[in-house]
């Protein structure tokens, strides 16, 4: 379900990065090879708008910093070693990641994190393919709402972590950092000094304990 729902949006990047010119071929070798949605769409936004290929691949790896984070998490959680591993990197997103440290059971997050990050990577692409091939039909996707199920997907995904009290510190925390520095701060840095409200929630999860 969760991967058929990516998969729209994955329609709308690919409307958009058709928009942008990059062609089917480029198009879909971002999302094979980069498969991070946030960066995609901020590294379009650029092209698209007429900025350098330097700023589209500064934003875009602004924003996948965050990756970086998940898998060192991940990577306690999951402990697959070998060619697994190195495949397992490339599935490490925001959905297989809050899919994953939902679970309860060592089992049930491996299989949470595989089942996710393999759904989701499919239909990104299926996506993204059928966005750039049918681009011209569809037109612009706000028309259709497709620009709101990239929300839409973060929003279910935070629902069984702020229900409990570390996720609600983190994410109120975070949304507060978010809010105050969107203003100010370069495109793409806010998501990343969200990430410092980890600690307030981690202190709550000791206290719990």
């Amino acid at each position: 379900m969760l991967g058929a729902a990516i998969g729209v949006v994955g329609i709308t990047f690919g409307v958009l990065a058709g928009a942008a010119g990059l062609g089917l071929a480029k198009a879909s070798a971002m999302s094979m090879l980069v498969f991070t949605g946030a960066s995609q769409f901020a590294a379009v936004g650029v092209i698209d708008s007429g900025g350098s290929a330097f700023a589209a691949v500064g934003g875009a790896l602004l924003l996948a910093a965050r990756n970086a984070l998940y898998g060192i998490r991940l990577s306690e959680l999951l402990r697959t070693d070998g060619l697994r591993r190195y495949f397992g990197a490339q599935l490490v997103i925001d959905e297989s990641t809050a899919m994953a440290t939902a679970q309860s059971s060592e089992a049930a997050r491996r299989g949470a994190f595989w089942i996710t990050g393999l759904s989701v990577f499919v239909f990104w692409n299926i996506g993204t393919v059928a966005g750039v091939l049918l681009g011209s039909v569809l037109g612009d996707p706000r028309v259709w709402g497709l620009d709101a199920a990239f929300l839409a997907s973060f929003v279910a995904l935070i629902g069984p972590h702020v229900a409990t009290r570390p996720g609600q510190v983190a994410a109120l925390v975070g949304a507060a950092i978010a809010i105050v520095t969107v203003p100010v701060a370069p495109a793409g840095a806010p998501i990343l000094l969200a990430v410092v409200a980890i600690g307030p929630a981690l202190f709550v999860e000791r206290g719990l304990r």
